[in-house]
């Protein structure tokens, strides 16, 4: 019985915390968009420089309705999506497995590992124009701008996962016969899935802030290239409903 009671409690304070923490959140939010709502009410700064809240909805109403330079708004941000999760399936495919081999052999770790490091601080406009060089203006620059992003993270949480893995598990399966790619399968691949996954999720958020750069040249359509388009004719309003999107989008 006292087991059970001291469990219901543990799950009432449980939830009471989340509830806490949910309107610490929501009053957040709200103290950001009271603070908006006074300060553009006030004239404090020009429309050009922060527009009203109301100014931003009714300028997103307008884009659902109208679209944004002939495209609607679902193709920008549909297009970007496009680019963006075509560039983190490549990821997927190619970082996981050479992170994971580069942490398991120490001949592989040293062909990858001195060009990811070495690429892995440039800013991305550093590189984007011999990629646009390279490969054209189409999307093929775009995705591979996006993969580059992605890559070293992804990369390097699975070089990670591998050098944290205990020495025992592998000796252990080394006793009971297995050979190498047994161990890479059955005891090296499962022990780095919560470092995997941690990576990727960190490269789908490099990858996302490098939307902007990647539409930057010779793109018609996405959220990215309908901000940085707006930003040309300081239309602050349509950067703000842009930068809504991709924030929501994001999370």
């Amino acid at each position: 019985m006292f087991p059970q009671t001291l469990q219901t409690r543990i799950k009432h304070s449980i939830k009471a915390q989340l509830k806490i923490e949910h309107l610490i959140t929501l009053l957040t939010v709200s103290a950001v968009f009271i603070t908006w709502y006074i300060v553009t009410d006030l004239k404090i700064f020009s429309d050009v420089i922060i527009p009203s809240p109301w100014k931003v909805y009714k300028t997103f109403i307008d884009i659902i309705a109208e679209g944004y330079k002939g495209s609607a708004l679902s193709r920008h941000l549909l297009d970007s999506l496009e680019r963006l999760l075509t560039a983190f399936g490549l990821v997927c495919i190619t970082a996981v497995p050479i992170g994971l081999l580069s942490g398991y052999s120490s001949k592989v770790r040293a062909v990858f590992e001195p060009l990811v490091e070495f690429y892995r601080p440039l800013p991305p406009l550093a590189y984007y124009t011999m990629l646009v060089i390279w490969m054209g203006i189409g999307n093929s620059s775009k995705i591979m701008l996006l993969y580059l992003a992605g890559f070293a993270p992804v990369y390097l949480a699975c070089i990670s996962g591998v050098m944290k893995i205990k020495q025992d598990y592998i000796y252990g399966a080394y006793t009971l016969g297995a050979n190498k790619y047994q161990i890479f399968f059955y005891v090296v691949f499962p022990s780095c899935l919560p470092d995997i996954f941690t990576g990727l999720r960190t490269a789908l958020g490099f990858s996302y802030t490098t939307l902007v750069a990647a539409e930057m040249v010779a793109a018609e359509t996405g959220i990215g290239w309908m901000v940085l388009d707006a930003s040309k004719f300081l239309l602050s309003d349509v950067i703000f409903v842009g930068i809504l999107i991709m924030g929501v989008t994001g999370i």
